[in-house]
């Protein structure tokens, strides 16, 4: 048996109003999201196409909107509400998004990661 087949989107650059204190929010930051679908399908039976697969240019456009959609304190919450719209909105058995945030000083950056399946 062999692992699932997957699609991976690394390191989205979003832009979001997030962070915990208000002055923290009050300006847009870029976050990087990084994402491993694993379709409800694989790819052998995509015959090429589009419509049988999930779509990883709509799925960009619309973790971009979300993200940008509200402010919120948590890059953890950003995360739940990205796999939550997955699992709704797209043919996908297994999800897992990782979100980068560079904001500590002598660090490359902080990062969450889940993985949530249907």
């Amino acid at each position: 048996m062999h692992p699932p087949d997957t699609i991976e989107i690394r390191r989205l650059r979003v832009s979001t109003h997030i962070g915990v204190p208000d002055e923290e929010r009050a300006e847009p930051q870029t976050l990087w999201v990084t994402l491993r679908i694993t379709p409800s399908q694989g790819f052998d039976g995509l015959a090429d196409e589009i419509s049988r697969t999930i779509n990883y240019y709509a799925v960009s456009l619309e973790i971009e909107a979300l993200a940008a959609a509200r402010p919120r304190c948590l890059i953890e919450t950003l995360a739940v509400e990205i796999a939550d719209h997955l699992l709704t909105h797209h043919a996908v058995a297994q999800v897992a998004v990782s979100i980068e945030k560079h904001i500590l000083p002598n660090t490359e950056c902080v990062a969450v990661h889940l993985e949530r399946r249907r």
